[in-house]
């Protein structure tokens, strides 16, 4: 990924198969548009890349399985039919896609591993209804519960000024979460410029990035990394200082923990399916010393 800005031959293809394709989005480009003025979108790189893969009976010609930010990079998964897109948005739907993103923060995070817990909600502010807010904030409409896991990676310097790089998980999929969630601990994205209110705009981008997607999809799981953009050889306005924690052990103890979590729920479905069928077993039981006793009164109502 580099500091240049997108343009339609700039497609980089992370994985593709007869069902789907993965791509590294830029971070100057949105992933589709109504709008005839934007000349750049993944969805033209797509249709300019591999016309005979579209598909006319879509608006957009690709099926996009899930959303990025315009100004966020990384994996993007785009099916190639009706049927793998629907396998991939049940996928989406029951929560089990492990997604892990890397972004250079404002400041230097104390706590280094945390899990943020603000509910968001649609901003109806004048003037920012853009945005979205966290609950209790002035105008914050509908606000629904999401939790991400931080984790510290790097401390250094942006441009002079202190950052921290981190890896954000997102356990729910709200619009803007990261950022909004990044912004509410008081430490926002570098180049956020929404976010920051129009002040953090000396940054190229905005500082967060997809890294990581995975689909557990059958029989073959989808697992891609889409490159770290954050390091001094792509932008030497980062200077890491002290490091915590390498990337990919970060990864690998993401997905023990959530192996982990996996297992919780399983026992935990095994143990309410044994009570159902332990409940359900003293219901038929009953309904049979129900029916004994009712045979019982009927014999004895006959006799009489």
């Amino acid at each position: 990924m580099s500091s240049e800005p997108a343009s339609t031959e700039s497609l980089r293809v992370l994985y593709q198969s007869d069902d789907y394709i993965i791509v590294d989005k830029h971070w100057d480009i949105r992933i589709d548009s109504k709008m005839w003025y934007e000349k750049q979108t993944v969805q033209m790189q797509l249709q300019h890349h591999f016309p005979h893969l579209a598909d006319p009976s879509t608006y957009y010609g690709f099926r996009f399985c899930h959303q990025l930010d315009f100004s966020t990079s990384g994996a993007l998964c785009v099916a190639l039919n009706k049927a793998a897109a629907g396998r991939a948005y049940r996928c989406f739907k029951d929560r089990t896609v492990t997604k892990a993103y890397l972004s250079l923060l404002r400041g230097w995070v104390e706590k280094e591993t945390q899990t943020l817990d603000f509910a968001i909600g649609k901003n109806s502010m004048e003037g920012k209804t853009h945005m979205m807010c966290i609950e209790g904030t002035e105008g914050c409409e509908n606000p629904k519960p999401c939790q991400t896991e931080l984790i510290v990676l790097e401390y250094g310097v942006y441009d002079g000024d202190p950052v921290t790089k981190v890896l954000l998980q997102p356990l729910t999929g709200r619009t803007h979460q990261l950022r909004v969630h990044c912004s509410a601990i008081g430490h926002p994205i570098v180049g956020d410029f929404t976010y920051s209110l129009g002040t953090d705009d000396s940054p190229y981008r905005m500082m967060l990035h997809a890294y990581l997607l995975h689909i557990p999809l059958e029989p073959q799981h989808l697992l891609v990394t889409a490159g770290d953009p954050f390091i001094p050889a792509v932008d030497p306005k980062w200077v890491p200082q002290r490091s915590l924690r390498t990337l990919e052990a970060t990864v690998e103890a993401v997905f023990e923990h959530r192996k982990t979590k996996e297992k919780e729920r399983e026992v935990a479905r095994s143990e309410e399916e044994k009570r159902k069928q332990s409940k359900q077993r003293r219901t038929e039981e009953e309904s049979e010393e129900q029916k004994r006793v009712c045979q019982e009164w009927l014999s004895e109502w006959a006799g009489d």
